[in-house]
C-alpha cells in the first residue's frame, strides 16, 4: 500500500503532494520488518545508533528556578556547509516521548538533519535524561510552559535561524500543545510529529502494549528515584515508585498532589494535546501507521476531521510502519526521517517563494 496526504486544500498542499510524491524515501521496496509492528517498537526503545552522537549539554534556568537541558548534537559526523532542508542555519528542537526516553531513532535523525546542514538539539524536560530536577514539580504531559521559554531562548541565541522542531510518540502531545496554545506567536516556521499522540486521556485509560509501556515505565522510575527526597513534599513517593503502569504514575505525579490535589478529569481539560488545535497558526505534518500498536485504531486515534477542516495541519498515513518505525533497508533505516526532512526542505522552498511573490506585488 502506498502512503496518502490527507489536509485540507490549499496551494501548500499542492507543494507538498508534489514534493513528498517525489521523495525517494517513500517508494520503498519490501520488507519484512513493516509485518511486526510490536517487535518494532521493542527494537526502537532499546537500539541506539551507530556510531553514537556527541552531544554538548546547555541547562537553561526557567522563572520559578527550574531547569531544562538543551543536548546540541555535534558529531560524530559533521554537518556540511550548504542549503539542507531548511537552510544552513535552520536550527531544529528534537521533542522526546513524554517518558523523556531519547531513543535511538531520534538520535539517528538528528544525525540525518546534522549532514543536512542543520543545527539539531534536543529538549529534556525537568528530571529527564539526567537533568537535574530543582524543583518538586515535573512537566505536565501538554504543559508548553517550559516549551514556550526553551523556544524563546533559540530564538534569542539564534536569532536569524529558522526555528523547526518535531517531536516523536508521546512527546508530540507537548509540540501540539504548544502550537495551539501559542498560535500566531509559535516562532516556528514549521513543526512535524512522528507518531503522535493526539487523545492524551484516551490513550492513557485504553492502555498500551506491554512491550512498549514496561521499558518506559522503569526508565521513569528509575529516573524519578534520584529525586525521591525532594519530590516527597510534593507526592506520596511510594505510590509514585509503585505505579504499575504510566498511568497510574501520571495520576501520582499530578493529580495526587499534597498541596493541590485535582481528579483526573481537570487534569486533561488542561493536558489535552488538541486543545485549542484551532489556534494553530504553523504547518504540521504528523506521520503516522494505520498499524501502530501503541496509538490504537486509527477508527478512534486519529482526528480526521481536524486534518480535513485546518489548512495547518497535514496527515501522511502508512498502511505499515508500526510506532516511529518506518523501517526500510539500507543507510538510515528509517524512512520516516527521510520524509520529515523532505518536508521541511519543501516548506523552506514554499516560503521563499511566497515571500519573493509577495515582494513582486508589493507596490513601489
Amino acid at each position: 500500500g502506498r502512503c496518502r496526504l490527507l489536509c485540507k486544500p490549499s496551494a501548500l498542499a499542492q507543494h507538498l503532494v508534489r514534493s513528498l510524491g517525489q521523495s525517494a524515501a517513500l517508494r520503498r521496496g519490501h520488507w519484512l520488518w513493516p509485518h511486526w509492528p510490536r517487535l518494532q517498537v521493542l527494537r526502537q526503545l532499546l537500539q541506539l545508533p551507530e556510531p553514537e552522537p556527541a552531544v554538548a549539554r546547555e541547562l537553561l534556568q526557567l522563572p520559578d528556578t527550574g531547569l531544562v537541558a538543551l543536548d546540541w548534537l555535534v558529531g560524530p559526523r559533521g554537518a556540511r556547509s550548504g542549503s539542507g532542508g531548511g537552510g544552513p542555519s535552520s536550527v531544529l528542537l528534537l521533542i522526546p516521548n513524554a517518558a523523556g526516553k531519547v531513543t535511538g531513532g531520534l538520535l539517528q535523525l538528528g544525525l540525518r538533519a546534522l549532514e543536512r546542514g542543520f543545527i539539531p538539539v534536543i529538549f529534556n524536560r525537568r528530571g529527564h535524561n539526567g537533568c537535574p530536577l530543582t524543583t518538586p514539580r515535573l512537566q505536565p504531559f501538554g504543559d508548553p510552559g517550559d516549551l514556550q521559554e526553551a523556544v524563546t531562548y533559540l530564538r534569542c541565541r539564534h536569532p536569524t535561524a529558522s526555528l523547526l522542531a518535531v517531536s516523536e510518540g508521546s512527546g508530540s502531545g507537548l509540540l501540539l500543545a504548544y502550537l495551539g496554545e501559542s498560535g500566531s506567536s509559535s516562532r516556528l516556521a514549521a513543526a512535524a510529529c512522528i507518531s503522535p499522540i493526539f487523545r492524551g486521556r484516551d490513550w492513557f485509560e485504553a492502555g498500551m502494549p506491554w512491550l512498549y509501556e514496561w521499558p518506559l515505565l522503569l526508565h521513569l522510575k528509575r529516573g524519578l528515584s534520584r529525586y525521591a527526597g525532594s519530590l516527597a513534599e510534593a507526592v506520596d513517593v511510594d505510590r509514585l515508585l509503585g505505579s504499575r503502569s504510566l498511568r497510574e504514575l501520571e495520576e501520582a505525579l499530578f493529580c495526587r498532589t499534597k498541596s493541590r490535589p485535582t481528579s483526573w478529569e481537570a487534569y486533561w481539560e488542561r493536558n489535552e494535546p488538541l486543545r485549542d488545535a484551532d489556534e494553530a497558526a504553523v504547518p504540521v505534518l504528523c506521520l503516522c501507521s494505520a498499524d501502530d500498536p501503541v496509538r490504537g485504531p486509527p477508527a478512534r486515534s486519529l482526528p480526521l476531521e481536524l486534518f480535513r477542516s485546518s489548512p495547518y495541519f497535514f496527515l501522511l498515513l502508512t498502511p505499515r510502519g508500526g510506532h516511529c518505525g518506518f523501517p526500510r533497508r539500507g543507510p538510515g533505516r528509517c524512512w520516516g526521517h527521510e520524509a520529515v526532512l523532505e518536508y521541511f526542505r519543501a516548506m523552506a522552498e514554499f516560503l521563499r517563494a511566497e515571500e519573493r511573490r509577495k515582494g513582486l506585488l508589493r507596490p513601489r
